[in-house]
Parts: structure tokens; C-alpha cells; sequence
């Protein structure tokens, strides 16, 4: 049973605030929560029963640098039950803007700070491509596909992992500064201390913009 990869299933609803202020300065809050709804083991047992799992509720400050720049900082508080973390963020990203679609690239790193687990340090690196479905810039009142393929390294007491996610999404804007997204989250983890776990998260994203 040890051999065998384990899953879980679930969903991961978002709202995020954007904010644009003076000089080149924006603040980004966001709200997310996890709930599982099966787990277990592929093809040996599962596990169909709903277990909330944690909350985050994140503000970042960034700054834009050059023309297509950005570098920021900011500060999660993670809930969950028994848990609370804290998780202090750097990140740089930079998007290049082509003719039908557009790409962005994000570096970061992050610290966790945990009263149940001991310090995590990640590296992150995630590429995103965002293409309209008609025309060649996604405008007001159309759809868009966006999907992204992100690697995260983790060290924990010394000892190193891999995650991979990959999220597909289909996206909406609407005339008022405001787009949802909706797809599937996949992650997988535990490639070189444990078992592979492979995670499918429903993923609900909503954006106000001020």
C-alpha cells in the first residue's frame, strides 16, 4: 500500500482585491480556503467524506519596475485546524506581451513559520500564458483561456521536495473590473521522500479591481 500513489480531491474558492495606487504601486489581497472532499490511496481505498482544511488570507505590495516588471513583497496567515502559519513572500515577475496571447513569469521565494511544523523554505518558479478566445487581447466581455505550469522546492529540517502544479482555466471579463476563473488545479508532490501524492483541486478564482 506504501507503493501506491495517494490522492485527494477537492476545491480551492478565491477572492482577490486589487488595488492601483500612485506611482506604480499596487496591493493585492486574497482570500482562499480548502476543503477536501475524498482521499485515499489509488486503487486500494478511498475516502469520500468532507474535511475543511485551511484557510489563507494573503496582502502583497508591489512595485512596477521597467516596462513589463514587477517586484514585490508580502504576508500570509494560514488558519487550519490546530495549525497557524505564518508565511512571509518576495516575488519578481515579468510579462511579455505577444500578438494573440500573452506570457508572464514569476520567481519566489517564501519562509513559513509554523506552530505545529518546523521553518519551510521554498523557491518557486511559474510560467503563464493567457490566450483570448477572439481577437488578439482579452477586452471586456470576453472569454480567455490562462493555464500555468508552476514548479515549487521545498527544504524542511534538511530534507528537499518537488511539487508540480499545473492549472488550466477558463476566465471571464466583465465591463467593471471584474473577471472570474474557473478549471482545475493539479498538483502532485512527494517525488523523492515519499509517496507520490497527487492532488485535483476545482478551482473557483474571482477579481475585483479598484
Amino acid at each position: 500500500m506504501l507503493a501506491q500513489p495517494e490522492y485527494r480531491v477537492g476545491a480551492l474558492p478565491a477572492v482577490n482585491l486589487n488595488v492601483k495606487l500612485k506611482k506604480d504601486w499596487s496591493i493585492n489581497s486574497r482570500i482562499e480556503s480548502r476543503q477536501q472532499f475524498e482521499n485515499g490511496i489509488h486503487g486500494v481505498v478511498s475516502n469520500r467524506e468532507y474535511d475543511y482544511l485551511l484557510t489563507d488570507v494573503s496582502l502583497q505590495v508591489a512595485r512596477k519596475i521597467g516596462l513589463n516588471g514587477r517586484v514585490g513583497g508580502g504576508y500570509l496567515l494560514r488558519f487550519g485546524s490546530g495549525e497557524l502559519a505564518h508565511r512571509f513572500i518576495q516575488q519578481y515577475a515579468f510579462v511579455q506581451k505577444k500578438s494573440g496571447y500573452r506570457m508572464a513569469h514569476r520567481l519566489m521565494t517564501d519562509q513559513t513559520i509554523s506552530n505545529i511544523e518546523d521553518l519551510e523554505l521554498r523557491f518557486r518558479y511559474r510560467f503563464t500564458i493567457e490566450v483570448p478566445f477572439s481577437g488578439e487581447s482579452v477586452d471586456p466581455g470576453e472569454f480567455y483561456f490562462k493555464g500555468s505550469n508552476e514548479f515549487v522546492n521545498s527544504i524542511q529540517t534538511g530534507v528537499y521536495d518537488l511539487e508540480n502544479r499545473f492549472v488550466p482555466l477558463i476566465g471571464y471579463e466583465t465591463r467593471r473590473k471584474f473577471k472570474v476563473e474557473t478549471g482545475i488545479d493539479y498538483r502532485v508532490d512527494g517525488f523523492f521522500n515519499q509517496s507520490t501524492r497527487h492532488s485535483y483541486w476545482y478551482s473557483l478564482n474571482f477579481f475585483f479591481e479598484i
